[in-house]
């Protein structure tokens, strides 16, 4: 499998016989990675590559500089907003992100340190085992930005965390730490900050290790829950694309570039 056609992802390999695949979300503007057109196009379509690698084993998903994700450019928001062809295939691409994480064979580790918003948080609380840093700052944005939490929350949140702990954050856009995350059950272990990147690598080589036909077949038959809500997922994936396309996303962008308060 060739990787080097990746321009949003740094990928490498490590762990037991190089069996475990690295892969760095990149900080373009040097401060957070954030997901553009070619980055929300690359994220979805690198676990059909893993799945089809047959020398991978298990893959780690992290983030570079300042946090694991800053969610999506306002560029490609701004864009989405405004051009139903460009918001027809983005939307495609979060589908796909969604359903090729779920349906991807190998096991998937993510690693959350600082901010995780936006499309990479869709991977990283998707992934089968999630750790993030205990200062991690885990925020689904939608609301805030005037459109229906619809990138992962409604397939998955619930599962994880409850109803009643979804609808809280989700709806008013709070703010999760990472050791508030694992208490809740939203991430699978909170640990000190400079022990994030080592616990990932540590079980994602015990990943790598294991018997792949018991791992991979047990996390197909796990990840039926997530097929079963998948009507939900589709449904508030719809809803929020309808809503990038109404007025209180031009209020949410507006607010977000001038870093103040929406007025909706």
């Amino acid at each position: 499998m060739d990787y080097s056609t990746y321009q949003t992802l740094a990928i490498s390999r490590r762990g037991p016989g190089d069996t475990v695949l690295d892969i760095q979300m990149r900080a373009l503007n040097g401060k957070l990675p954030t997901a553009g057109h070619d980055g929300h196009r690359e994220l979805a379509q690198i676990w059909r590559d893993v799945a089809e690698d047959e020398s991978v084993r298990c893959a780690v998903l992290r983030g570079e500089g300042l946090g694991f994700s800053g969610g999506g450019d306002l560029g490609l928001v701004a864009d989405m907003a405004a051009d139903f062809e460009v918001r027809t295939r983005v939307w495609k691409e979060a589908r796909d992100l969604v359903y090729n994480l779920v349906n991807c064979d190998k096991p998937i580790v993510s690693a959350l340190h600082g901010p995780a918003v936006g499309a990479g948080l869709v991977a990283g609380l998707l992934a089968d085992i999630s750790i993030a840093a205990s200062s991690a700052k885990i925020v689904d944005g939608h609301t805030r930005l005037g459109v229906a939490a619809g990138d992962h929350a409604a397939m998955v949140w619930p599962l994880l965390c409850g109803m009643a702990k979804a609808k809280y954050y989700l709806l008013l856009c709070e703010a999760v730490s990472g050791q508030e995350a694992e208490r809740i059950g939203l991430v699978s272990l909170a640990v000190p900050d400079d022990q994030l990147l080592p616990k990932a690598y540590e079980i994602a080589d015990k990943l790598a290790l294991g018997s792949q036909s018991a791992i991979r077949w047990t996390k197909y038959a796990l990840n039926n829950w997530l097929r079963q809500a998948g009507p939900a997922f589709d449904t508030s994936l719809a809803l929020e694309f309808v809503g990038f396309g109404g007025p209180d996303v031009k209020e949410g962008i507006a607010s977000l570039r001038e870093r103040r308060a929406p007025r909706f």
